[in-house]
């Protein structure tokens, strides 16, 4: 199969493009914007030597079909906590009272699938009980902001009619939020119980976890007529991979090395509107 390979990060040194070019005899080389470049009708087969030549350089990589065109596409559906925005909401929350490091703990342990993730978050929403509900408004206001390239490649998937759906094992009180803010088409998560204006420490309903994550895709997928090959998902943790497998395309972003191990390209040094490139043609 013809394929184009596409090279990025925040600075593509000249020597090293042309490495890669050598190595995969490419026809051409052709700028997409300052940080990535398509080798055109790229051979795979040295993808050992091209993914150290672009660990040495800080680059992202990735062989993608020679006709692939964002327009193949017709839903993305991504992650919230550390990839539309660059905190963990829980973490922060827990840091207003002081627990944010075992908090974060429990978060990370999650995040790399040592524990099972509806496990995980029981015991840390526990653990913010009796704390004001205004504390969410305080994280939301002062502590969350949208990953660098976040907007950039929304507004590129909603000038092409793009749907969006942002699925989180967090907390609806954030992806309401950001739903509003960005015009998303669709958003998921869980609902922190709360009581008298304090947080109870517990969850309203089923906990949405990667199971729930992978449902949320499906459903939105099949309300909107779609294949699975229309569909691109993105994350970063454990708790991504059951909803990234049902896409046609998942993109790892900053993400654990069991995710970047599963999903078909990972982003390490790019920002989230790196995802453009990877999705062929604008």
């Amino acid at each position: 199969m013809l394929t184009n390979l596409i090279i990025q990060g925040p600075h593509v040194p000249t020597q090293t493009l042309k490495q890669i070019a050598k190595l995969c005899s490419v026809d051409a080389i052709e700028a997409i914007n300052q940080q990535a470049f398509r080798l055109v009708n790229a051979d795979s087969s040295n993808q050992t030597a091209i993914a150290e030549l672009c660990a040495e350089a800080g680059l992202d990589y990735g062989f993608i079909p020679f006709h692939r065109h964002l327009n193949d596409f017709r839903l993305v559906v991504m992650d919230m906590d550390s990839t539309l925005i660059t905190i963990e909401c829980i973490d922060e929350i827990a840091d207003m009272i002081g627990i944010k490091p075992e908090v974060a703990a429990i978060t990370e342990s999650a995040m790399r699938g040592e524990i099972v993730f509806a496990e995980s978050l029981t015991r840390r929403v526990a653990l913010l009980a009796g704390l004001e509900a205004s504390a969410l408004e305080r994280v939301y206001e002062e502590r969350l902001r949208l990953t660098p390239g976040a907007e950039s490649l929304i507004n590129t998937l909603q000038q092409r009619g793009i749907k969006t759906l942002l699925v989180s094992g967090g907390f609806t009180y954030f992806t309401e939020r950001l739903q509003s803010r960005l015009n998303l088409d669709f958003s998921a998560a869980n609902t922190l119980e709360i009581i008298d204006g304090k947080l109870t420490g517990r969850v309203l309903g089923h906990i949405l976890d990667a199971q729930g994550k992978a449902d949320w895709l499906n459903k939105v997928r099949e309300e909107l007529g779609l294949a699975q090959k229309q569909v691109i998902a993105i994350g970063d943790g454990a708790n991504d991979l059951l909803m990234m497998a049902q896409a046609g395309v998942s993109i790892a972003y900053h993400a654990k090395p069991v995710v970047r191990q599963q999903a078909n390209y990972a982003l390490n040094y790019n920002d989230l509107d790196g995802v453009l490139p990877l999705l062929g043609k604008l």
